[in-house]
Order: C-alpha cells, then structure tokens, then sequence
C-alpha cells in the first residue's frame, strides 16, 4: 500500500522546511510513504528546498495557474507514480501532520473514500469571528447541496483512495475543495469528516485576499457545481416556485371570477399565464440538462477506465 503526500506550493521557502520535517515516516498498514511537491511556479527555492529534504516526487509549471489546477496536477502525478491513498495538505504548515494517519485509516479500513480534516474552528485564533461564522455557514450550505456530511468542506487537508482521484475532475479555477465535495455524491463516493488539529500559520491566506472576493468566488462555484452535478434539481426549484406562483394568481383570479368580480383582475390573469408558462419552459429545461448530464456522467465513465488503464 503506497502513500504519497501531496503539497501543493508556490513560493514557500519559508514554511516548506517545517511543512516536510513534520510529515510522518511511518503509518500502521502503509508500506511505502514518498512526499509529492505540486510546484505553481514559485518564483523563489521552494523547489531547491524540497530536493535538500530528498523528496522524490516534484512535479511544477513553468508559470503560476493557481491552486486548483495545481491541486488536480498533483493528483495525476501521484496516480502515475502508483500511489493507492493520496494526502493533500497545505504548505503553510496550517494542518498537524500527526493526523495525516487520521485521514488515511478510513480509508485503509474500507469506510471511506473521501477523508477531510475538520478544523476546530471556534479555536483558530487566526480567524476573525465573520470569518469563523462564514466557515460554518458555508460548510452549511455545501451539506445541503451535496447530501454529504461534510463538517468543513474549504479544509484542503484530505485524503482519497485512488478510486477516488481516478474519479474526480475539477473545471473551477480558483478552488478545488468545494466542487470534489458536490461531485462525490453523483459519483457513489463516500465522504467521512474527521477531527484534526491545526499549527500557526507562516503567513496569511492567498486564497483569501479580501473576504467578499472570497464570498463572491465561492458562491459562483457552489452556483455552478450545483447547476453542473444537480441540474434538473436546480431547475426544478426555480420552474417549481415560478409555476406556483403562476398557479396562485391564476386561482386568484377564478375565485374573483366566480364571484362576480373577475373583469377588474385580467391582469392577474396575463401574468399568471406568462409565469406558467416560463415554468414549465423552466423544467423542460431542467429535464434537457439533465440529459446532458446523464451523458457527462457516460464520458466521465470512460475517463475514468482510460485513467486507470493509464496507471495499471
């Protein structure tokens, strides 16, 4: 059973060198444990540094593309190189490495194959209470959609089994975190929270420069995966709520009507009309996107058996 550790970087000389001394060496049911470093063009000695702690794995672009793309480049090298668990954890040290066992054993024991590290987040003193309640809000919402029960779906410090990685595709280009979260459900994967500890961070959160940015861009990904991996079900509650509106007017109106006083409300009657019918448009669309769906779902099938005919 192999292991490979995934740090996805970009110009982190300074934590990197805590980051890797912390990693463990040895983990109950893993024979072979390698460290994997997803350079994103770092511009300073991330790379340099990472050869001076014999990592034997580095895989880097030539130019910066950001965290997801970076983070699904991972993935492919660590399949490549036979990994049959990957860990993804953050350069920065923020995660305690000892948990990295925590993450695996679920999956080692067959009850998971997604593993996300729950943060204990009314104890990080890094984070502003705004930020603290987005987390949970967020994490909240991320539940809903994806019929998971994930305590934290931002936390970047998780583990999957290699059926997992074969099967994920990330299209957003800020973030991977919350799309793998919504697309496991649709794939039969099983997702298990666990606790883990944090350390204090080297520096501030690139990913969070400027918290209504970061509300902004994860709203659009939790818009657009959900259109993408439940598109009849979006669909169906905007066509649904215009319908049941359309309905109550026009109910409105046949009660004015047969009571005598139906001639002062036609205008009750025209929108009901234009709302019922945009509603019904509106599912018609859910049921077509959905069909596009069905057939995305037939392709990723394939991807997923080339993958794995890829990495035999």
């Amino acid at each position: 059973m192999k292991l490979i550790i995934q740090i996805p970087c970009y110009n982190e000389e300074v934590a990197l060198p805590v980051t890797l001394s912390q990693l463990p060496t040895h983990i109950d049911g893993i024979d072979e444990i390698e460290v994997l470093i997803a350079d994103d063009g770092s511009t300073d000695r991330t790379i340099e540094i990472a050869k001076d702690y014999g990592v034997k794995y580095i895989e880097t672009t030539t130019h910066h593309r950001g965290l997801a793309k970076t983070f699904i480049m991972g993935i492919q090298r660590a399949l490549a190189e036979g990994a049959d668990i990957i860990v993804n954890t953050d350069a920065d040290n923020q995660y305690c490495a000892e948990d990295i066992e925590k993450l695996v054993r679920p999956i080692l024991e067959s009850k998971a194959d997604i593993v996300i590290g729950a943060r204990p987040i009314n104890e990080i003193k890094q984070f502003s209470p705004f930020k603290k309640i987005l987390q949970k809000v967020g994490s909240r919402v991320v539940r809903l959609l994806s019929s998971t029960e994930t305590e934290d779906a931002p936390s970047g410090f998780r583990a999957f089994s290699k059926e997992a990685a074969l099967s994920i595709n990330v299209f957003d280009n800020y973030t991977y975190t919350i799309e793998t979260v919504i697309q496991s459900k649709t794939k039969g994967l099983h997702i298990l929270s666990v606790p883990i500890r944090v350390n204090p961070t080297y520096r501030k959160s690139r990913l969070v420069k400027n918290i209504f940015t970061y509300i902004q861009k994860n709203s659009f990904t939790i818009l657009r995966m959900f259109i993408i991996y439940r598109p009849f079900r979006f669909f169906a509650l905007i066509g649904g709520s215009i319908l049941f509106i359309g309905f109550i007017l026009l109910a409105r109106f046949l009660m004015l009507y047969f009571l005598g006083s139906g001639n002062g409300y036609i205008q009750s009657l025209i929108i009901s009309s234009i709302l019922i019918i945009t509603g019904f448009q509106t599912m018609v669309f859910g049921v077509l996107a959905d069909l596009l769906s069905i057939n995305r779902k037939l392709i990723e099938d394939v991807q997923v058996r080339v993958k794995k005919l890829e990495n035999k």
